[in-house]
């Protein structure tokens, strides 16, 4: 039996929340722009667009785990719906999937929230390319090879930051009320 893939991932979309037409927490009004994904089994980037979320179900389709970074809170519930509304596809169920969301590791663990800038600032010495609304930006310019690489830029960070959570079982975390980097264990996610 082959083995099945591991995917890191992050979403960029075309709208927000915070736009008048969509409103808090309507995960439907959302339009993809670019999802960016790395596989472990073919050791690559690829990134697509929503008029290729056909290709993407393909990829996700031969995944039993996804990685992400606040993807329970986002990223799952956007492409969850698009994976759902696919005529072509078996439905496609991202969330009986084992999902491992890092910031809700690190949540879990702190009881706090840490930015994903802050958190490979911390751990890898690196730092994001640009920030949620700025990605917008690039998207209504039609800056679309731009807006792809600064998805898969989130998607290395993350998966980085995975990579070294998976080897130690812990992250460096920016304690914002010392101003120190707090060594702190990570529990392993639960699947149910």
């Amino acid at each position: 039996m082959a083995s099945r893939d591991t995917l890191v991932f992050d979403i960029e979309t075309q709208n927000f929340f915070t736009d008048p037409e969509v409103g808090w927490n309507n995960y439907e009004a959302l339009r993809i722009s670019v999802v960016g994904v790395y596989s472990y089994i073919h050791d690559r980037y690829t990134s697509y667009t929503e008029e290729q979320l056909e290709q993407l179900a393909d990829i996700f389709l031969s995944a039993d785990t996804i990685v992400g970074f606040s993807s329970n809170r986002y990223d799952v519930p956007v492409l969850h719906h698009y994976f759902q509304k696919l005529s072509r596809r078996e439905h496609l169920d991202l969330w009986a999937m084992r999902r491992i969301d890092l910031l809700e590791l690190i949540e879990m663990a702190t009881g706090k929230r840490v930015s994903l800038n802050r958190l490979a600032q911390a751990n890898l010495g690196l730092s994001k390319t640009g920030h949620g609304s700025h990605a917008i930006t690039l998207y209504k310019e039609g800056r679309m090879s731009e807006l792809a690489d600064y998805c898969l830029q989130d998607v290395r960070l993350t998966k980085d930051l995975y990579d070294l959570y998976r080897a130690t079982g812990s992250l460096r975390i920016p304690n914002k009320d010392t101003g120190t980097l707090d060594v702190v264990s990570l529990s392993s996610p639960v699947f149910s």
